[in-house]
């Protein structure tokens, strides 16, 4: 991991409010990518924008009109424009010269996409490309983290002081917590594999049983619950 990632990841964590994601991190990630342009979008706040902002918004953020929109309603995966339509198609998608190259990633809260975080660049620089989508994956998890422990927390205090009575922690085994860990640090289920000497399927089912130990339903989830309770090995 490249010590700018990790102080990303950091700057990430330490972020008090959506608002100060949104003016002070973004800028960060779009810097880090050398980006022409770059922002997020949290959709429970679109009607609260410009009323023209939020109508080009709608076309913009469109599963209907905008295929990378589409692929992360549907996988929940980091993508580029060149994943899922040409060159051509894509200019008529999108004509607008500071977008001729375009990646977003999701930001995930209970399993459900709950908003996008976004990078284009204008056509004298080079397209994104696949390190760029793995370092997109590893820090739209921290994001994603970020975003389920600060709502969960604003909106279900209770909910939230239940949970930390219950040390998650404690009843995953010790292979279970190194899993944890690396999934914090945004490895896939391959690299999981590979660095812990077992195959990406056992990797797939330990999650799933982690999951269930934990009643989360996603990574990020996961992370946010563990991350409380200052594990030794996640903190």
């Amino acid at each position: 991991m490249t010590s700018s990632l990790k102080l990303l990841f950091e700057a990430i964590s330490q972020t008090q409010s959506e608002q100060d994601m949104r003016s002070q991190i973004v800028p960060k990630i779009g810097e880090y990518f050398a980006a022409t342009r770059w922002g997020i979008f949290f959709f429970d706040q679109l009607p609260l924008v410009d009323r023209n902002l939020q109508e080009a918004l709608k076309v913009g953020l469109s599963v209907k009109h905008n295929p990378i929109v589409r692929y992360l309603v549907e996988r929940h995966a980091p993508v580029h424009e060149a994943l899922v339509t040409s060159p051509k198609a894509w200019s008529i998608i999108c004509p607008r010269p500071d977008h001729w190259h375009v990646m977003a990633g999701p930001i995930i809260n209970r399993g459900q996409l709950v908003g996008v975080v976004g990078c284009t660049r204008e056509k004298s620089k080079s397209a994104f490309d696949t390190q760029n989508l793995a370092d997109l994956s590893a820090i739209c998890l921290h994001l994603s983290v970020w975003v389920t422990a600060v709502r969960s927390q604003s909106t279900s205090p209770e909910r939230a002081s239940l949970s930390r009575g219950k040390a998650p922690k404690n009843c995953l085994t010790p292979r279970e917590l190194q899993i944890a860990e690396l999934v914090a640090l945004g490895r896939t289920n391959a690299e999981i594999g590979s660095e812990l000497w077992i195959t990406e399927n056992s990797v797939k089912q330990a999650l799933k049983r982690m999951f269930r130990k934990l009643e989360v339903s996603s990574r990020a989830e996961m992370v946010a619950q563990l991350t409380d309770f200052a594990s030794p090995r996640l903190g």
